[in-house]
């Protein structure tokens, strides 16, 4: 059965100073990829009319998995172009993504017009054949076509196995599509409590400032409160003083 595309790290991990690339350049390798699928999907459709027997098949079975590859690479450009936060990048991403998946779908219906053509030419190639044998009179024509019958169901099984496989698959790969489209909101409110924790220890640090300050202001308060005690503290003792020192004065005066 055609194997999904593996998702690749478009990140350089050679050396320490490894620069991430942006998101428009993650959409721009997704987008080559996914041309080089829809030109070999084209060019396998093209083929199959001139083509019989395994190669024929094997064409066949290329066919669906440039088809799902491209699929996969249309979802991986859907997920990265509404991760895009500036709608002057956005925009432009969408609107390649409009006729890049119109053209998947031109694409797959054609195929799938030419994968079933080349199934009934096969067919009908085998029943003339089988039919030849019985207008001959072989004796072994009735056990060819019970055989060939069963090597039929046996394909089509095989062929619904495949399907069910890929379907799947394709289920799974929406899963991980959406999952990554989850964390990526959830980073989005990550990013934005750590913005309002930065603007909360803001606030918290000129809190701290101005309550520093207030404490300062309050100490000398204090210290000029202290001050001007003890002048009028020293101003009671000197107005005692001179009133005790002329009462002797006037005492000894009158003595």
């Amino acid at each position: 059965s055609p194997e999904m595309p593996r998702e690749r790290d478009p990140r350089d991990t050679k050396g320490q100073r490894a620069e991430v690339p942006t998101m428009s350049q993650i959409f721009d390798a997704y987008e080559k990829e996914f041309l080089e699928f829809t030109a070999s999907i084209a060019r396998n459709t093209s083929s199959l009319p001139s083509l019989a027997g395994d190669a024929k098949v094997q064409k066949i079975g290329e066919t669906e998995s440039d088809v799902a590859e491209a699929e996969a690479l249309i979802r991986r450009m859907d997920l990265e172009a509404r991760s895009q936060q500036n709608p002057a990048a956005k925009n432009p991403m969408l609107n390649k993504l409009r006729d890049y998946k119109s053209e998947l779908a031109r694409l797959k219906r054609e195929s799938q017009l030419a994968s079933r053509a080349a199934n009934e030419a096969n067919n009908r190639s085998q029943l003339l054949a089988g039919a030849e044998l019985d207008d001959s009179g072989a004796p072994t024509s009735s056990s060819q076509r019970d055989r060939m019958a069963q090597a039929t169901q046996q394909l089509d099984r095989t062929g619904d196995r495949i399907r069910d496989g890929k379907r799947t698959l394709l289920e799974t790969e929406d899963l991980g599509v959406s999952i990554l489209q989850d964390l990526h909101r959830q980073r989005e409110t990550i990013v934005s409590a750590r913005e309002h924790i930065h603007g909360a220890d803001d606030n918290i640090g000129r809190s701290r400032k101005i309550l520093q300050a207030m404490g300062r202001r309050a100490m000398a308060n204090k210290a000029m409160l202290y001050g001007i005690i003890a002048m009028l503290f020293g101003a009671i003792l000197l107005v005692a003083y001179f009133k005790l020192f002329r009462s002797s004065d006037d005492d000894s005066g009158g003595q």
